[in-house]
């Protein structure tokens, strides 16, 4: 996978992605006290469809371009994602524009280039915050947050077989210091026996809470001068606020048919 996420804005990853990331965040607004989102990997925040890395791959053809309208955490979703046309907000700025007053963001991005657009994108927003270096290494330090009440995403380009036990350590570890936070972290799957064995390393320590999130699409076609394409992601969630599962399993249901995809939905540990 190309760290760019330029070329996958809007795919069926980030449909999947971006709608728990609303779900959640809608829960944790339900109640009044603040609450801090940390994005481990922010990239740069917005990506433009119509740009050359978007065209090249297309992805987001089988992905946000073909989810057309949705109630509930769909229809959330959908305001945020289309926005502006022809650009596809990242998580950082769909986080950012659904915290209140007494909420915040910290998003972390070592990229050079990729943190300059980042804080860019999130200037105009004063509860937001842009932090460049290692995202593993410095969410550790922002936790516990002061407001004992949190949202974390780990969200790595996965560029070596390494970062998925970099990532798995890095959730484990963060969780050690912050057990009562809520914590997405995304995977690609390109085998399920390999994701299931990562998902069952995380589940086996001692994680009271642990929901997944799988979707899986028809393999696209190659383009020239590309990989194979991604066709499956999936998501961990340490955590989920009572609802969010029943918020996707409605969101399954739109979105399989429109995306031609499937979706599973299990608890791993614990359950609502």
């Amino acid at each position: 996978m190309n760290y760019r996420h330029s070329f996958h804005a809007g795919n069926f990853a980030d449909v999947a992605k971006h709608l728990t990331l609303v779900s959640a965040i809608s829960h944790l607004r339900k109640k009044d006290k603040g609450f801090a989102v940390i994005d481990t990997h922010g990239g740069r925040g917005l990506y433009d469809l119509s740009s050359h890395e978007a065209k090249r791959t297309g992805e987001h053809e089988s992905g946000i371009a073909r989810l057309k309208d949705g109630e509930g955490v769909v229809g959330e979703y959908l305001a945020l994602a289309r926005a502006v046309p022809d650009l596809y907000p990242g998580s950082p700025l769909i986080a950012v524009k659904m915290l209140r007053p007494q909420d915040r963001l910290v998003a972390i991005e070592m990229h050079t280039e990729e943190f300059n657009e980042l804080r860019h994108t999130l200037r105009p927003f004063e509860r937001a915050r842009v932090i460049g270096g290692d995202g593993y290494k410095e969410l550790l330090a922002l936790l516990p947050p002061p407001e004992r009440r949190g949202l974390i995403l780990i969200d790595p380009p996965y560029e070596d077989d390494k970062e998925f036990e970099r990532a798995a350590q890095a959730l484990i570890a963060a969780h050690r210091r912050f057990a009562t936070g809520v914590y997405m972290l995304w995977f690609p799957i390109k085998s399920e026996a390999a994701a299931d064995a990562f998902c069952g390393e995380i589940a086996n320590h001692g994680i009271d809470k642990l929901l997944r999130i799988d979707i899986a699409i028809k393999p696209p076609p190659a383009r020239p001068g590309r990989g194979e394409p991604m066709a499956a992601a999936g998501l961990l969630i340490v955590n989920p606020p009572f609802g969010l599962d029943d918020d996707m399993r409605a969101a399954a249901k739109v979105i399989e048919p429109a995306l031609d995809a499937k979706v599973a939905i299990d608890w791993l540990a614990g359950g609502s």
